[in-house]
């Protein structure tokens, strides 16, 4: 079945939306970005956040010991890592921290594909995206006909109600939304509804 996961949850209102959804995944955001939380407002939304939600952090070139702390705090049971995070430090990240890795890759061409048709055993799984996450673009899908990666996927970018089911037809892992789950960059709760509505109704 695939999952899905509302990403870019920044305020109160949009743990409520999402408590009322039931994503299976929600995304906290640590880095630079106008969805970014702190640690202290992350803990906040956590203990507010339905327990069958998996929360995942969204770091960009983040200390270890910062993704360290959140998890074994119980802050998030996942690490997105979107920057230049290279083998040296995903090695160091298993070796004190048990949270699974999430890779983002930037898909532009075929070849951007070609390295992770191979599994990397120190990644989990991979978010493909047209970009750096949030900008609300696709990159050209049908670039998965010819090759798909290895590990388990979750395809991102540009995904909304309007093109949800042709994202659902490759069969990833799982959906990542973020823009596509907002009005005026603030989360809808009628959007973030029914988009997982859509993700479950389309596997019944």
């Amino acid at each position: 079945m695939v999952k899905i996961k509302i990403c870019g949850l920044c305020r109160e209102d949009d743990v409520s939306f999402a408590n009322e959804a039931m994503p299976d995944f929600a995304g906290f955001v640590f880095a630079p970005s106008r969805r970014q939380v702190s640690p202290s407002q992350a803990v906040r939304f956590r203990d507010r956040l339905e327990e069958p939600i998996i929360p995942v952090g969204v770091f960009v070139n983040a200390p270890i010991a910062e993704i360290k702390a959140l998890f074994a705090d119980g802050v998030i049971a996942l690490a997105q890592l979107h920057g230049r995070e290279d083998s040296a430090y995903l090695s160091a990240l298993k070796a004190c921290c048990a949270a699974p890795v999430i890779r983002a890759i930037r898909v532009e061409r075929h070849e951007d594909l070609v390295p992770w048709q191979r599994k990397d055993p120190l990644v989990d799984y991979l978010l493909l995206d047209s970009g750096p996450g949030g900008t609300g673009r696709s990159f050209q899908w049908d670039l998965l006909g010819t090759g798909r990666p290895a590990s388990p996927y979750f395809l991102a970018g540009g995904i909304t109600l309007d093109n949800l089911g042709e994202a659902l037809a490759y069969r990833p892992y799982g959906i990542d939304v973020s823009s596509g789950a907002e009005t005026q960059g603030f989360k809808d709760r009628t959007k973030m509804v029914r988009l997982v509505q859509r993700v479950r109704e389309d596997q019944s």
